[in-house]
This record gives C-alpha cells, sequence and structure tokens, in this order.
C-alpha cells in the first residue's frame, strides 16, 4: 500500500514538472541561440561602426554575459524559485564591486569613450592629461600609453585624459612648426627674412603649401621678435623644429645677425 501511495506521488510529482523542465530545456536551448544572434549583431555592428577591435570582444561578452544571466533567472522563475532575492543579492553584490573599483570603472568608461570617439589614434602626437605630451602607442580600456621625446614611458589614466583638454597635435595630418627668431634692434629685418626663408627651402621636411612666411610677431624691451609658421606632416615636426633651429643660428652668424640676451648694467655707488 505505501509502495502504491508512494508510486502515485511520483507519479504527480512527473506529471506536474515534467512540462517544466522540457519548458526550460527549450528555453535554455532558444534562448542561447537567441543570445547568440544578438551577440553576433552586435559585434558585427561594431566591426561596422569602427568601433577599436581591443574593445568589441570585451562589450561582446558583457552582452553575452548579462543577457545569459536574465536567461538563467527566467528559468528559476518557470520552477516557481523567487527570483527576487536572486536579483537583490546581484544588486548588492554590483554595487559594492562598483564602490570598491569606482576609480577603475571611470577609467574603463573614458577609456570605452576614446576607443569608440577617437580623438587620437596609435602615432598620433598629442598633449594629454593636464600637460603629457608624447606620441600614442597605446590606447587601452584603462589607461593611454605615451612615448615622450626622449623616449620615457607614460602611461595616462583614461579618466585624468577625458576629464582634461585633449590637444591632438597632429590630429590633422599636417601641422604649423611654431618658431620665433629674435634679432637686434639694429639689425636688417628684410635680411634676417630672407635667410629664415632660405633655410626653409633647403629643410627636408617643411611643404611648399602653404608657404612659409615670416612677420614681425613683436617689439620686445631687447629685440626685434620674427616669427615664422612653416607647414610639415605631424610625423616630421620635431626633425622640421630642430633642424630649423640649428641652420637659422648658424646662417645669422655668417651673415653678422645678432640674436640679442639679456644684459645688466650694474652701477657702483662709491659713498666717500
Amino acid at each position: 500500500m505505501d509502495n502504491l501511495f508512494n508510486l502515485e506521488k511520483f507519479s504527480d510529482l512527473v506529471t506536474s514538472y515534467a512540462p517544466r523542465v522540457v519548458g526550460a530545456i527549450l528555453t535554455l536551448i532558444i534562448g542561447f541561440w537567441i543570445i547568440g544572434m544578438i551577440v553576433g549583431a552586435i559585434k558585427k555592428m561594431m566591426k561596422k561602426n569602427g568601433v577599436d577591435e581591443t574593445i568589441q570582444p570585451f562589450l561582446g561578452s558583457l552582452v553575452s554575459v548579462g543577457l545569459k544571466i536574465m536567461l538563467l533567472l527566467s528559468v528559476a522563475g518557470m520552477f516557481g524559485i523567487e527570483t527576487t532575492s536572486f536579483v537583490a543579492i546581484f544588486g548588492a553584490l554590483a554595487f559594492a564591486i562598483g564602490m570598491a573599483l569606482q576609480g577603475s570603472l571611470g577609467h574603463f568608461a573614458s577609456g570605452v569613450l576614446i576607443l569608440i570617439f577617437k580623438p587620437y589614434r596609435v602615432g598620433d602626437l598629442v598633449e594629454i592629461g593636464g600637460g603629457q605630451t608624447g606620441t600614442v602607442k597605446a590606447v587601452q580600456v584603462f589607461n593611454t600609453i605615451l612615448a615622450t621625446l626622449d623616449n620615457k614611458r607614460i602611461i595616462v589614466p583614461n579618466g585624468v585624459v577625458t576629464s582634461n583638454v585633449i590637444t591632438n597635435i597632429s590630429g590633422e595630418g599636417e601641422i604649423g612648426v611654431e618658431l620665433t627668431y629674435g634679432i637686434g634692434y639694429g639689425d636688417d629685418i628684410d635680411k634676417a627674412r630672407e635667410i629664415i626663408l632660405a633655410v626653409g627651402k633647403r629643410c627636408p621636411h617643411i611643404l611648399d603649401n602653404p608657404s612659409q612666411g615670416v612677420v614681425v610677431a613683436e617689439l620686445g624691451d631687447s629685440s626685434v621678435n620674427l616669427a615664422t609658421r612653416p607647414f610639415v606632416k605631424s610625423e616630421n615636426y620635431w626633425d622640421a623644429y630642430f633642424y630649423m633651429q640649428e641652420n637659422v643660428k648658424k646662417e645669422f652668424d655668417k651673415a653678422g645677425v645678432g640674436i640679442p640676451y639679456p644684459t645688466m648694467d650694474v652701477n657702483v655707488v662709491s659713498n666717500k
């Protein structure tokens, strides 16, 4: 009699839960298939829109994990399991992790924005992070890595980058090299201008268009300051800068054009 009773209970249990189990299995199979399609579509969209390849797998995994958690909670609800407590636990856990890693998460969010909107790319000469200047070597999720002219490696957190002005020095492909040369008040302005233009013509990095010009920028306390802005390819900025600085000085020396420097007259008063 007891065996018959237990068999009936087991039969009722199977009859009651079998549809739920079958439904749960079908929901999981169909759900995982749909999630795969959604993640695949998102990856294709990111690739089509030029989202950086560094972040594509990460965002795809993030969407996939989120959707799978939602699917598993839905399946648990099909068996009558109270999912509200699970949601509360996940929410509290996410909040605790967010508070513990709020700085890192801020850098991560900034890194995502940089990778999506691309204010600069690898190889660009930039000024970021409140004054750090260098060539971009890598744009990572949390940091941007720069190489300075003297080959120092600077790691700038992306949160610092997006909270400051970003100057992409080489962003347009061509850049003007700002140069100023001081000559004495007794020197010939036209001769100095000819020398600067001639050196610019010889420089292999300076472009013909736009043409180089030289103007009187300032009548200083001890010098007449001549300014010029020759244009070069972004990658040739420093080569052109140093070429002009050295060779203009040499040509000024040959032509007798003086470059003044501050002097001080000291008057000694003798009290006898």
